[in-house]
């Protein structure tokens, strides 16, 4: 007796569906059962679903079309960042004296205060990148140097630096304009 692919599709999704399915026929299932061999014969599949049509809308990508837009429609707002940096740096450090693992921490935290408060500006199309160092003041020279490779016309960068009797931090806003 010969069962329809339809048939044994549909069976094969029941089996799915009730959690495993044996990789025997009935047939070869009975033969082994009868010479006393089931425990080392017969092997399983977990459960296994199909993906359903929600996970196939979820990764679908959005395909952009070409803006051909050369330059930046609003230039990087450099002073208002510069106001910005001396604000979160004065807030957060004013009163602080230098501690190593609390000035690790207070490098993350104003970093993304930083971050998120420029990109509250909503300049469009800007790749924006904040670094914070934080130091002791212990009679010590220190010189901190970057260099970017980019377009003068529409990249910039903001800088602002914090001295109190303990410690200095320097705040660095890079704006890169992404074409």
């Amino acid at each position: 007796m010969m069962m329809s692919d339809n048939a044994k599709d549909r069976a094969a999704r029941s089996w799915k569906k009730r959690g495993s399915i044996s990789s025997l026929s009935n047939h070869e299932f009975w033969q082994k059962q009868i010479h006393g061999r089931i425990k080392d014969s017969t092997s399983t599949v977990s459960y296994m679903d199909e993906p359903s049509q929600r996970d196939d809308v979820s990764r679908l990508t959005v395909q952009m079309e070409n803006t051909y837009q050369l330059g930046p429609p609003k230039h990087f707002p450099v002073v208002t960042v510069n106001h910005i940096l001396k604000d979160v740096l004065t807030s957060y450090l004013q009163v602080e004296e230098y501690d190593p693992e609390l000035c690790r921490q207070m490098t993350k935290t104003i970093s993304e205060v930083i971050k998120a408060q420029v990109k509250d500006l909503m300049i469009p199309r800007y790749k924006l990148i904040v670094i914070v160092h934080i130091g002791q003041v212990n009679r010590q020279s220190v010189l901190i140097g970057s260099r970017c490779l980019w377009d003068p016309k529409s990249d910039t960068f903001s800088s602002y630096v914090f001295r109190n009797s303990s410690l200095f931090a320097l705040a660095n806003v890079y704006a890169v304009y992404l074409e």
